[in-house]
């Protein structure tokens, strides 16, 4: 009776333990989801009051993006958690089910809507007859657009391959050539904020992706193997927040100048929108260092999971935020 009881006693600490840290988790998901409230009611919500004017089928655009995005991070994560995993001690233990033939189909069809818009002069065609293709081939916008699709299509042929990892060099030139269109010719020093952008996309497709995959493969490699593969990809996404915020603040100030910062950050509808994904970003942050505490300290290192699924979450949010930012007026520089 009294080792029924102590194991009663152990097994309701270690449910009330994890009721907790579930509570903990949805009210700072839900915190850090208030402040992004502002940009996810859409473009007319971020633009609201600023005097600014969108741009026709903002709202199409930016979605489309945001699905180009998350179908860059999830093969991307794939291939960068299953190369950490392979060399762990142990036995190998089949990684879960690859996406990256869904995600690849996806990143597909929003490259091929957003080189529509290219093709008919950034507007939304209304009919096959509006859209341009021949014209694609004689604008810059046109070539990197045509480049996306390009490169989703092979990414999908390689997902199907007997080496699937191929698909990477595919993935790139799709990163490299939204690089490149986010920093047109006429911008001052366009090759230095297409460099920033390159690395910030890798590293944020890297840890977006890369955490996504690790909960999954948790799934099915448990234990002490589970715990170092969660180990290793926290060290690694630290380097990557380093790199992401490095960069991030970098871009910021070529967008505005540090002057202006604060001003735009609430009167201009990129800056609000900027302003939401940093909140995300730090509250993503905050999860990251909770997550690798409860990897060091906890009983269970796989109690850090609570945590890491929450910052899932907000990652899928920061994403959308980043689509959102794509679409939204550019800053005015004073």
């Amino acid at each position: 009776m009294t080792l029924l009881r102590q194991v009663a006693r152990g097994t309701g600490a270690r449910d009330t333990g994890r009721r907790a840290a579930t509570a903990r988790a949805a009210a700072a998901l839900g915190l850090v989801m208030l402040a992004a409230l502002i940009p996810l009611l859409g473009p007319s919500g971020a633009l609201h009051g600023t005097g600014e004017a969108a741009a026709p089928g903002v709202r199409w655009t930016g979605l489309l993006r945001t699905v180009l995005f998350a179908a860059v991070c999830v093969p991307v994560g794939e291939a960068f958690v299953n190369r950490l995993a392979a060399r762990l001690p142990g036995a190998p233990v089949p990684p879960p089910r690859s996406w990256s033939g869904y995600t690849a189909a996806a990143g597909w069809l929003a490259s091929a809507g957003l080189a529509a818009v290219v093709a008919t002069g950034n507007l939304l065609p209304h009919g096959l007859g509006q859209i341009d293709v021949g014209g694609l081939y004689r604008t810059r916008d046109g070539v990197l657009a045509l480049l996306e699709v390009n490169g989703f299509l092979a990414a999908g042929l390689c997902a199907f391959s007997r080496r699937p990892s191929i698909q990477v060099w595919p993935l790139a030139v799709v990163i490299l050539a939204e690089a490149l269109r986010a920093h047109p010719v006429t911008e001052s020093s366009a090759l230095a904020g297409s460099a920033l952008t390159l690395v910030h996309l890798t590293c944020a497709a890297l840890w977006a992706g890369g955490l996504l995959h690790v909960v999954r493969t948790l799934r099915v490699r448990r234990g002490h193997e589970g715990a170092a593969l969660l180990g290793r990809f926290a060290r690694a996404a630290a380097l990557l927040l380093a790199a992401i915020t490095a960069t991030g603040v970098c871009s910021t100030l070529r967008r505005m100048p540090a002057d202006t910062v604060l001003d735009q950050l609430t009167t201009t509808a990129y800056g609000r929108a900027l302003l939401a994904k940093v909140i995300l970003v730090a509250g993503v942050g905050a999860l990251a260092a909770w997550a690798r505490l409860r990897l060091r300290r906890a009983t269970d290192p796989l109690s850090a999971l609570v945590p890491a699924r929450t910052e899932v979450a907000l990652l899928g949010l920061v994403i959308a935020v980043s689509g959102l930012l794509t679409a939204l007026p550019l800053p005015i520089r004073w």
